[in-house]
């Protein structure tokens, strides 16, 4: 049996004196309540509260960073369960599933899954042996056992998160009727939803008109014209303010931004519901809802968020078969300086309006993104998202862009995820490359103790608060 046990010097620098820095900034730090303002969690896991079924439900098969590396390898998603479209059968033994999953768990070492997978084993659910083939069963019944206890109910794994604020993604038809179960039922966690308008922005999406019947239906009205589609969107965004949302987000190929006149506006829309929308009447339909939902944030204060540059559904075969967000979404390269600009020389002076963007492309961090965002009042810069939410990928961040635009047009962090147990391990994280970054400059004499206390506080826990206004 191989032990294994989390080191706690891990992501620090290796010198001495950088270390003993780091190591001072980060506990400093490692207890601060979380604060997830971007995440994917199911709201129905925290409604009803239910024990999480076995390892597999709960790790593997909602985890796309997991499985992706796994599909890279040769390994079928059917073998691991991954539901389809169509129900055709894939494996339900979750036995088998995870150990196929053990026996190729060295494949993560040295990426952030294997960091986050590495912090949930031991401080979780207190895993003291290796997982590879041989450990699989052990550490399946070991972590098995642990999720039928009280302990690890989902709520109780909320407080023991300390979690103060958790943010889901809602579509903009959504009911929230799991917020509305968890207001009813008198619980204390502190869950909000985020507008995500996505399905009824992209003319050419598949099922947009069920979409725009949908939104209809949701804001209590039928939409036939492109001013009754803004109203409605309007009617849904105070609805999900009525629920605690702070926040909207929209994912995005390009930020590029753009005002119509209404006249092209209600063309666009009304060739989208006559199914003869081109590719370029998607992208101007697009650009320009980028600016009428702007124009919604600075009326009724909720924070922007856009996520641009993937090439979503990138392997069409895994798409038809297995459906989105299956590991298979590519980074594209992104133009921030010019895509923004109408945006940006509209509302980027408007002090009620915030706009957080998020990046793929780590090239445009010191070329655009920086002095954009050490600039316009109104903009802030995502944490690394994605592909770079990782040690390095943390680490060139702070490093490109910290120059020019300070820690304090950033957002500190978002753990952005899926899988409910990765959270702590996530932020511990980020809490971590922030204290090691910090470190070195205090040891470089850039800045003093004093100055790296302040900052490591702001980037684990008050800049976060203060952007997503939950201040």
């Amino acid at each position: 049996m191989q032990t294994f046990q989390l080191h706690p010097s891990r992501f620090f620098e290796s010198d001495a004196q950088t270390r003993k820095v780091a190591h001072e900034l980060y506990d400093s730090v490692k207890d601060l309540p979380i604060v997830s303002p971007h995440g994917h969690v199911d709201p129905k896991l925290l409604a009803e509260n239910a024990p999480f079924p076995d390892p597999t439900e709960l790790i593997i098969i909602p985890d796309h960073y997991i499985f992706r590396l796994l599909y890279s390898q040769g390994i079928a998603l059917e073998s691991l369960g991954i539901p389809t479209k169509d129900g055709a059968p894939v494996e339900n033994d979750h036995r088998k599933i995870w150990q196929i999953f053990a026996e190729h768990f060295y494949l993560y070492a040295g990426t952030p899954t294997g960091a986050w997978l590495a912090h949930e084993f031991a401080e979780v659910f207190g895993v003291t042996e290796k997982l590879n083939g041989e450990s699989a069963m052990r550490i399946y019944d070991h972590i098995h056992q642990k999720l039928q206890s009280p302990e690890f109910l989902p709520r109780a794994l909320f407080e023991r998160f300390n979690i103060e604020v958790l943010t889901t993604t809602d579509g903009a038809a959504d009911s929230l009727e799991y917020h509305q179960q968890m207001r009813n039922s008198g619980w204390l966690g502190h869950v909000v939803p985020c507008f995500r308008p996505d399905a009824v922005v992209n003319l050419l999406a598949p099922g947009w008109k069920n979409e725009i019947t949908r939104l209809g239906d949701a804001a209590d009205m039928e939409i036939t014209s492109f001013k009754n589609f803004i109203r409605a969107l309007e009617v849904r965004r105070e609805f999900f303010k009525s629920m605690g949302a702070v926040s909207t987000d929209q994912g995005v190929a390009s930020p590029h931004t753009h005002e119509l006149s209404e006249s092209e506006a209600e063309a666009i829309f009304q060739r989208g519901l006559h199914e003869q929308a081109s590719e370029k009447d998607a992208a101007a339909f697009t650009a320009h809802i980028l600016m009428e939902m702007a124009r919604m944030s600075v009326d009724d204060g909720l924070v922007m968020q856009i996520h641009p540059g993937s090439f979503r559904n990138h392997n069409q075969r895994i798409f038809d078969r297995f459906g989105p967000d299956k590991g298979c979404d590519i980074p594209l390269q992104t133009e921030y300086t010019k895509n923004l600009h109408a945006l940006l020389n509209k509302f980027g002076n408007e002090k009620n309006f915030r706009l957080i963007v998020f990046t793929l492309d780590e090239a445009t961090y010191s070329r655009e993104l920086a002095p954009l965002a050490g600039h316009y009042p109104a903009l802030k810069l995502g944490p690394p998202w994605w592909f770079h939410d990782s040690f390095e990928g943390m680490m060139r961040f702070r490093e490109r862009v910290t120059e020019t635009a300070s820690i304090y047009n950033t957002v500190g962090f978002n753990d952005d995820t899926r899988a409910f147990p990765s959270i702590p391990a996530r932020h511990d994280l980020a809490r971590r490359v922030d204290a090691n970054f910090l470190a070195r400059q205090v040891v470089r004499h850039i800045i003093d103790m004093a100055d790296a206390r302040q900052m490591v506080k702001a980037l684990a826990y008050d800049l976060v608060k203060k952007a997503y206004k939950l201040d």
